[in-house]
């Protein structure tokens, strides 16, 4: 039984917002609402389309015991305990549930030469729109400003839109590795981060830049020179067969001969594809190996109270053979 949209448009290509899919020896069902009955049938192909008649979990516990299966696997973490507890009601007893974590999500790591095909053009207008918007950068204009200009590119460009809200960043706000966009108004003698994504044909990107708007001090230098350093060779240990965790590591290693790894507060990235975070996590003690056709972020980054913050991020995709960075803008220090 599948409840995330993001693994039922994986497997069938439905972009409702609302249902459940059953997949059996049976064949496979959607399960949903009057809403998207038409939707189910013009997108998907070999697969049986079902109007719910109560509530979806009442109706998706009915339809189980209908189909007679013994048990059923399920995924926890994509299910709230109301909903397990009335799809079981619904069911009957004698069906066994079978607790499952992330079935759909380990195929949707191994990118497809499709889907990198699609990833690439992704990170290709992402890179496109923070070199745009890098361009709007000069003093007196505001953080929302700069976001809002961001997101309207984005779908003139052909996205159908964000991949996440849009961070837009100044001066010691710049500190705020999440930081939204605000009224605060970019003084010279100011960092300013940008990190932003698009979906592009489903498929997420997600880019980070960060520049400094006037002549940059000496310590500003060095910071930007680590954490340039640090993705660098975290890019470089990004290989088929080596653990996530080495790969983080390799950026703190960097860090940590310029005495900054104390201001690396985050993992040094994630998993991405039809979400903008996904499996794997590239983080601290991770073990899980790449493989070939995983494309995950890499953005190491600094941040001081008070001063601001330093981010750098790429994406890339991970070959048999060969490490592709997808994003292209340019990494080295741009002062205006």
């Amino acid at each position: 039984m599948i409840t995330r949209p993001a693994n039922w448009f994986y497997l069938t290509g439905f972009t409702g917002e609302a249902g459940a899919l059953v997949v059996s020896l049976k064949g496979t069902t959607l399960i949903t609402d009057g809403r998207f009955m038409v939707q189910g049938h013009e997108e998907t192909s070999s697969v049986r389309i079902r109007r719910q008649k109560e509530s979806l979990f009442e109706s998706v516990g009915g339809f189980l015991k209908d189909l007679r299966v013994r048990s059923i696997g399920f995924d926890p973490t994509h299910l709230t305990v109301s909903q397990l507890q009335s799809v079981r009601k619904a069911a009957g007893s004698q069906l066994r549930w079978v607790p499952v974590t992330g079935i759909v999500e380990s195929l949707r790591m191994r990118k497809d030469s499709g889907e990198l095909a699609q990833m690439r053009k992704a990170a290709i207008l992402a890179g496109e729109i923070v070199k745009f918007a890098i361009g709007l950068l000069k003093q007196g204009v505001r953080e929302c400003e700069v976001g809002a200009e961001i997101e309207y590119q984005m779908r003139k460009r052909g996205a159908s839109g964000p991949s996440f809200e849009t961070i837009v960043a100044f001066g010691k706000r710049a500190a705020l590795p999440h930081a939204r966009p605000t009224g605060k108004r970019l003084r010279k003698n100011e960092l300013v981060v940008l990190d932003l994504g698009v979906i592009l044909g489903h498929y997420c990107s997600d880019i980070t830049r960060t520049v400094f708007l006037g002549r940059a001090p000496k310590r500003i230098r060095v910071w930007y020179k680590a954490v340039l350093e640090a993705q660098a060779e975290a890019i470089a240990a990004a290989k088929n067969g080596v653990a996530c965790g080495d790969v983080d590591a390799a950026a703190r290693q960097v860090l940590a001969k310029y005495n900054l790894d104390h201001l690396f507060v985050h993992s040094t990235g994630h998993g991405l594809g039809l979400e903008v975070h996904e499996d794997p996590r590239v983080a601290k003690g991770q073990k899980r190996r790449l493989e070939p056709g995983n494309v995950i972020t890499i953005e190491p980054g600094v941040y001081a109270e008070g001063i601001g913050g330093i981010r750098i991020e790429d994406d890339v995709a991970v070959h048999a053979s060969r490490t592709e960075v997808l994003t292209r803008a340019p990494r080295d220090l741009i002062e205006l």
